[in-house]
């Protein structure tokens, strides 16, 4: 009984010594950076783009950077994050990568006062260092094209990118999670352009 006391003890000081690392104030930001988006002869649509904050579990709902184990398993790197809460960090790399591909009149954020042709709706379901087996980088978001001006959902897809990582530091995991994030976000634009 002492022993299985002493288990379940060790167990939660274990538990409360990660959290307390994922706690503590990051000594490093990291950001991701948008996808270079190139199309030859480029038509502009005249239509204009609103991307909400993309939906998340709790788990990804913060600015920790997340490692995924077997299970799933969460645990953060210690004294590192991301720039912004993650949703808050993708949404920005989305609207950077629409922009990018110069081929809508607007694109824009909740509150900045377009008058909207479409919603693009995302949903954070992976965007951690997944160390079960070879380290890599998993990058899953689902989308949603939304007709703003009657409310019906134009199309739906799940993009899904895995990077290899190289390894498990925290620069390796955020560089394999920053292409894995460039090619789902091109993947994602280009889908759009089609389907608007």
């Amino acid at each position: 009984m002492i022993a299985n006391r002493r288990h379940v003890l060790a167990l939660l000081g274990i538990g409360l010594g990660l959290a307390g690392c994922a706690n503590n104030t990051p000594s490093a930001l990291y950001g991701l950076t948008a996808a270079d988006f190139e199309m030859a002869a480029p038509a502009r649509k005249s239509r204009q783009v609103l991307v909400p904050r993309p939906r998340a579990l709790k788990a990804l709902d913060s600015d920790h950077i997340a490692v995924v184990d077997s299970g799933p398993i969460y645990s953060y790197f210690p004294k590192a994050a991301w720039a912004d809460t993650l949703p808050s960090v993708v949404q920005s790399k989305i609207v950077e990568t629409l922009e990018g591909t110069q081929r809508l009149r607007g694109v824009g954020f909740p509150g900045d006062g377009l008058l909207i042709d479409y919603q693009l709706q995302t949903e954070l379901r992976a965007f951690a260092l997944h160390i079960d087996g070879r380290p890599r980088a998993v990058v899953e978001i689902s989308a949603r094209l939304l007709n703003d001006r009657n409310g019906r959902t134009v199309a739906t897809k799940v993009f899904r990118t895995e990077v290899p990582s190289g390894g498990s530091t925290v620069d390796q995991a955020v560089a394999a999670l920053n292409r894995a994030g460039e090619a789902v976000f091109r993947d994602i634009a280009s889908w759009a352009l089609q389907k608007i």
